[in-house]
């Protein structure tokens, strides 16, 4: 197989969108990534990720390609996790604090910091809709996440996000707690739980 061919397979794996990582992961030479983009089959997103012409757009994976280190989180993690129906109009991320955002910012994404060693708290991966893996935080991190920042978050997806958590028969109640106790919000979290339990 030839390394054009090899890059055509690895385009179609990706769903249309590539890093140049992608690229040198698989062993081809970037002379031919380069052949590809200047035939007009890619076209440059941002630094390092491209996107073929006949490509659906998923806004959540390219914005997790240019930026890393950004955590879907607060109401686009709700998204996410089905807990809304209402697809975000700007993507809130979150990173540790001290990490440069202009980038992120550029995207249009909310941004929000946390301290470096709650930054992995809760992290996992999940599939956007059109099925690529981003970072986020699981359901009890992203509870605590829109409890923190209750005053930034449609009251209608706030109460609606607890109401399902509570009712949902998987929920883990003490993973929860720990989390809230790591964020020092346990008393505001429990008054809410209360009138929901």
């Amino acid at each position: 197989m030839n390394y054009l061919a090899e890059l055509n397979e690895l385009i179609e794996q990706k769903k249309g969108i590539i890093t140049t990582k992608d690229v040198t992961n698989a062993g081809i030479p970037r002379i031919y990534l380069s052949r590809y983009i200047n035939e007009k089959k890619l076209e440059r997103f941002g630094r390092g990720v491209y996107v073929s012409e006949d490509s659906y757009t998923d806004n959540m994976y390219m914005l997790q390609c240019k930026c890393k280190q950004a955590v879907f989180s607060h109401d686009t993690a709700l998204f996410l996790h089905d807990f809304t129906d209402r697809e975000p109009f700007q993507y809130a991320v979150t990173v540790k604090s001290g990490y440069n955002t202009t980038n992120i910012k550029n995207t249009g994404a909310k941004v929000y910091m946390v301290k470096k060693e709650l930054y992995e708290l809760g992290l996992t991966t999940i599939q956007t809709p059109f099925n690529h893996p981003v970072n986020t935080y699981d359901i009890e991190r992203t509870i605590c996440d829109i409890v923190r920042s209750r005053k930034n978050v449609e009251i209608q997806v706030f109460t609606d996000a607890l109401k399902m958590y509570v009712r949902r028969k998987d929920k883990n109640l003490p993973k929860l707690m720990r989390y809230a106790h790591e964020f020092r919000i346990q008393s505001i979290l429990r008054k809410y739980l209360e009138v929901l339990l």
